[in-house]
């Protein structure tokens, strides 16, 4: 089968067909652009998309991943990032092995196409050419002929003709010879010239179109074979990434069955627990026996008559202290411990301004008491934490015991980077200064002495560092040989031996500044041991800030531990208003302060002072 024999005559329908062959060739060159153009975007979506759930540097997130279900998802999205990569490589790999080389191929095709094209154009001329001669002669020969054929007839009517003189009779006799010359003449050309266009034609449909309609055959032949081949590719290309995107998802199955929630669990512990014993049972509140009510009120004033010892132990109660909002704890610890007492008849308390409530007004429901417990968060194991301020402390004494180790573990093992790093930085002045010093043309030696001197002052501020927050680790470990009978208390009170005394004080005490709690026998001598116990964190405390001023109206003589004596008429400072229990708490002259009854005095609140309320 040869398109020179078979479409010898269809030379216009092969230039459009061959001309669709390279329209079809660059329409797959555009396909496997757009797709290595997908490749890219794809791959340049899942790079973002992998980066964007990437743990932040120095963040909580961080932190996040060192449980085993994290470290799956950041192995996933590692994986991803891998993933894109093979696409990047599909992409690529079209580009050079499919685009770029049916583009040259395009543009030799068409170059071919067209060289072929001329040639068949320029046989097609050549022939007509021949055509245009060939009906040239004919024209010529048949014209001569007839004009021969008129020139004989004339020669014989003059012959035949007696009145014609014998002149023109030779005339006429001339002229048909020449004549008939001419046609002969006329007639050799014709048939010579019709002999070679015969010979060009055969040449032509047996010759030169066969051979150029041949070459433009295996062209599209070639074309047809080579878009084939680049299919093939395509799809190679493709199955090339198969085994390393099989990796990847192995890596994503491999991650996902390292997942081990024990781990996780463990993990939480280590990293919220607090350290502190569980809360103990609270005791039942037997209102229907109020002598012995009576003597607990009364606990503090016959303390002396009372148990002359604390004891510790027991399951009875927990330790509710470390739960404790800030505010009552200090209450708990400074505050008097009886109701106040009534103003004088002359008054009734109804007609003093901030009376105070009546004592069942004052006392919490028990389940009010119970669900504060339960929802308040274990920020105070330290009274350290007591200062007010929301600033975190250095010693991070805010965090419950287990933390704040870690915390300070943490930040001693930062401290140590920091000084191996400033280390480094002086070993490498102290050899730059050294080279200075053999060769002073490279440098001054005088001119590393200040950073010198500052590298060494910063190692040695970051010793003095490490070694304070070292202490505070040793203290929180139980490693410090000169540890302080308050230490060792304190420390007993995490360790569940002593916690029963601040649980007993914050739930029976009934009338402290928040009305919350009530008291037992004991309760005077247990707060004594407290006092003694934690006055040594408060000592460097900053006072109160005043939120206003009161006026006494009536003579009060503050006998309980935490009252203050005033005197009707005086002027005092105000540095913690009622909160409902009766009692007010002012300051005279910055180092004299206590607790007074509401209904004694008269309060003007500073409307812009901290924490102040605005009585109505």
């Amino acid at each position: 089968m040869s398109w020179g024999t078979e479409l010898w005559d269809q030379f216009d329908n092969l230039e459009k067909h061959t001309q669709w062959g390279i329209d079809i060739l660059e329409k797959y060159i555009k396909f496997v652009k757009e797709r290595t153009d997908i490749e890219l975007s794809y791959a340049k979506q899942l790079r973002n998309l992998s980066k964007k759930y990437q743990p932040k540097k120095n963040s909580k997130e961080e932190e996040e991943y060192k449980y085993t279900a994290c470290k799956a998802f950041l192995s996933t999205l590692n994986e991803m990032n891998d993933y894109a990569g093979q696409h990047e490589v599909i992409s690529e790999n079209m580009t050079s092995q499919i685009t770029v080389d049916l583009m040259r191929y395009v543009q030799e095709l068409k170059q071919e196409r067209k060289s072929n094209f001329h040639d068949g154009r320029k046989a097609q001329q050549h022939i007509e050419t021949c055509w245009k001669q060939l009906e040239s002669s004919k024209r010529r020969f048949e014209r001569d002929c007839k004009e021969a054929d008129r020139a004989q007839q004339y020669f014989e009517k003059m012959d035949a003709d007696i009145n014609v003189t014998k002149a023109d009779v030779e005339k006429a006799r001339q002229q048909a010879q020449l004549r008939h010359q001419m046609a002969e003449d006329s007639k050799a050309d014709y048939s010579s010239i019709l002999q070679r266009f015969n010979q060009e034609q055969w040449e032509y449909y047996h010759t030169h179109i066969p051979n150029i309609f041949q070459k433009i055959q295996e062209m599209e032949e070639r074309r047809i074979v080579r878009i084939g081949e680049s299919m093939k590719t395509y799809a190679e290309v493709d199955r090339q990434v198969i085994p390393i995107i099989g990796k990847c998802l192995d890596g994503i199955v491999k991650a996902a069955e390292s997942i081990d929630q024990k781990n996780d669990s463990q993990l939480v512990v280590e990293a919220y627990k607090s350290g502190f014993e569980p809360p103990g049972d609270i005791e039942f509140e037997d209102y229907t026996q109020p002598m012995k009510r009576t003597v607990s009120e009364n606990s503090l004033s016959s303390s002396k008559e009372g148990k002359p010892e604390l004891k510790f132990g027991g399951k009875s109660r927990g330790k509710l202290w470390p739960f404790i909002k800030k505010n009552k704890l200090v209450s708990l610890l400074t505050s008097p411990h009886q109701p106040p007492p009534p103003p004088p008849a002359s008054a009734s308390p109804s007609a003093v301004p901030n009376g105070p409530q009546s004592p069942k007004q004052q006392k919490e429901p028990l389940s009010h008491r119970f669900n504060e417990f339960m929802t308040s968060k274990p920020k105070i194991h330290c009274f350290r934490s007591l200062k007010r301020g929301g600033a975190t402390p250095e010693d991070f004494s805010n965090l419950p015991p287990e933390q704040r180790r870690k915390k300070l573990q943490q930040k001693v093992d930062d401290l140590n980077k920091e000084i191996q790093k400033e280390t480094d930085q002086r070993d490498a002045i102290t050899k730059m200064k050294d080279v200075y010093l053999k060769n002073p043309q490279m440098g001054d030696p005088a001119s590393l002495d200040h950073k010198l001197a500052e590298v060494t002052q910063n190692i040695e501020r970051l010793r003095l560092e490490t070694q304070k927050f070292e202490a505070w680790l040793a203290e929180v470990e139980g490693r410090l040989p000169a540890r302080s009978e308050q230490a060792r208390r304190q420390s007993g009170m995490y360790d569940g031996q002593t916690h029963q005394t601040v649980t007993n004080c914050a739930q029976d005490r009934e009338s402290s500044p928040d009305g919350s709690y009530t008291e037992e026998q004991s309760q005077e001598s247990e707060l004594k041991v407290l006092a003694t116990d934690f006055d040594d964190e408060f000592d460097d405390e900053e006072p109160l800030p005043a939120i206003g001023t009161c006026k006494a109206l009536y003579t009060f003589e503050g006998q309980n531990e935490g009252t203050i004596s005033v005197v009707e008429g005086e002027t005092l400072s105000v540095i913690e208003e009622d909160k409902g229990d009766g009692w007010t708490r002012i300051r005279r002259n910055e180092d004299e302060e206590g607790y007074v009854p509401t209904s004694y005095v008269e309060v003007y609140l500073d409307k812009n002072a901290k924490g102040a309320k605005t009585y109505i």
